[in-house]
């Protein structure tokens, strides 16, 4: 089977995002060191192999990413990344599912597709410069993390 091109792609790809939170002040982002976002910060995440469940890969994709090995909690979010050329084609196209992750085991340091890895405290994040969505998906994960300590 030939694999999905990322970049031009004939079908949105199915990619999933961790918000690994370490308390309800911290969160681990990642600095992306390719396209999209290359340079950028955001939360840790990637394409959904083929057989692949959601899940199993937001544990795989933090594990290489990370080095973290986490407890995949509920979904948060369900985003789209869309960026578009001059000519106005569709270059890229993520449908992100966000995961609320909790830290297991593992040591925090950057690993594939990253070039670097952070423990940020979320009253922090503007020197981020966070995408939009990625701020809102924190935020909502923290709501949750809080809800469920509550209950708990």
């Amino acid at each position: 089977m030939t694999p999905v091109s990322r970049r031009y792609p004939a079908a949105p790809v199915v990619g999933i995002g961790a918000v690994i939170l370490m308390s309800d002040t911290s969160v681990v982002l990642v600095r992306r060191a390719q396209e999209p976002l290359a340079g950028r910060w955001s939360l840790p995440g990637g394409a959904v192999e083929l057989g692949e469940t959601l899940r199993a890969a937001a544990a795989r994709e933090v594990l290489e990413e990370t080095g973290l090995v986490v407890d995949v909690g509920p979904i948060v979010d369900a985003v789209d990344h869309i960026d578009v050329d001059s000519e106005g084609e569709t270059t890229y196209h993520f449908v992100i599912v966000d995961y609320l992750c909790l830290p297991l085991g593992g040591t925090l340091r950057p690993g594939d597709d990253v070039d670097d890895a952070v423990i940020a405290d979320v009253g922090a994040l503007e020197s981020y410069e966070l995408t939009a969505a990625a701020r809102v998906v924190i935020g909502r994960a923290i709501d949750l993390y809080v809800e469920h300590r509550r209950r708990s």
